[in-house]
């Protein structure tokens, strides 16, 4: 990577290391991840459930539940380690700097609170305006998103919404401080297939207007490749491949990255499945993890964790046999 690249990054993630203590084990959550958002960028992280895909994120905001531990790496967000901020160094980071739209937009927000009250408390805590000017950039801020009559929609609760409304007031929430990053965590999860493509719409809406960057978490990478800039496909904790949007659909080298491809046009009548169930990982697989699933494994693939290797600049996979994948 050259300086003109490295001075267009906003965050920069390096070997990120997270295990969570269970009754069973330790589970290996993430081994030692990387990758990095560009200034503007869209970048979505990909992967089957229990691939690291969440937790990677909420290791960064310090969000991880009481038994997980960061054991390693480092997250340069503008300059500074996320990891190594104080608390309140990164209450500031959390909203201010980065929104993040959760999973669960009704366990996400507060069931005793009016919808546009969270909205501007978010604001004031900030210290981006006095409670005047906050529930008014709150009015706008659900008029942005797609909530009909705000001003009166502002005092519901959140049980008075349906999913998909929910789903637009945690985005509002997500921006109501103008951040420069904003994390979706599996949006559109529990929507039907036409709310689906409404919040995508709004996401792909909200990214353009505010210019900010975006990291989407889904499994769906049909969703993930029409919002994307760039993809970054995990499996067991690890790195599989990271590549543009257009030349991963198109010249994937990873043979799980064409599994979840052949998967995402099953849709279209082809049936294809990826043979076998991801790894426990109290006790993830030697070697590569996906080796115990793939069909062009070898005896170096049980044996050693795959090298990063890079297919051209924009282009890296963590395959041994990436040279014979086509």
């Amino acid at each position: 990577m050259d300086e003109g690249d490295r001075l267009a990054e906003l965050l920069h993630v390096e070997n990120l290391v997270v295990h969570f203590d269970r009754r069973d084990g330790e589970v290996k959550a993430l081994d030692g991840v990387s990758y990095h958002v560009n200034e503007g960028e869209s970048v979505a992280i990909v992967g089957e459930s229990g691939s690291g895909k969440s937790t990677g994120v909420m290791a960064l905001l310090r969000l991880l539940p009481e038994n997980g531990r960061i054991l390693g790496g480092k997250a340069i967000f503008r300059g500074r380690d996320l990891l190594q901020l104080s608390e309140a160094e990164l209450r500031r980071v959390r909203g201010g700097e980065i929104g993040f739209v959760f999973q669960n937009p009704l366990t996400a927000l507060d069931p005793t609170m009016r919808c546009g009250a969270q909205i501007a408390e978010g604001i004031m805590w900030q210290r981006r305006g006095n409670s005047r000017a906050a529930m008014q950039k709150a009015l706008a801020l659900l008029r942005d998103v797609g909530i009909p009559a705000p001003e009166v929609r502002a005092k519901n609760y959140p049980f008075e919404f349906s999913g998909g409304m929910r789903q637009r007031v945690m985005i509002a929430l997500a921006l109501s401080c103008g951040p420069a990053l904003l994390v979706a965590d599996e949006p559109t999860t529990s929507l039907d297939v036409t709310i689906q493509a409404q919040i995508m719409d709004l996401l792909n809406r909200m990214k353009q207007t505010h210019g900010m960057s975006t990291i989407l978490i889904t499994h769906d990478i049909a969703v993930a490749s029409g919002f994307a800039d760039r993809l970054i496909v995990m499996y067991a904790g690890r790195i599989a491949e990271i590549a543009p949007t257009a030349e991963l659909l198109t010249a994937s080298r990873h043979p799980y990255t064409q599994g979840l491809l052949a998967n995402a046009r099953m849709r279209r009548g082809e049936l294809s499945i990826i043979p076998g169930q991801p790894p426990d990982m109290v006790s993830p697989p030697s070697g590569c993890r996906f080796h115990p699933r793939c069909p062009h494994a070898v005896e170096i693939c049980e044996q050693q964790p795959p090298e990063e290797s890079q297919v051209n600049d924009n282009h890296i996979v963590c395959c041994w046999r990436w040279k014979e994948v086509q």
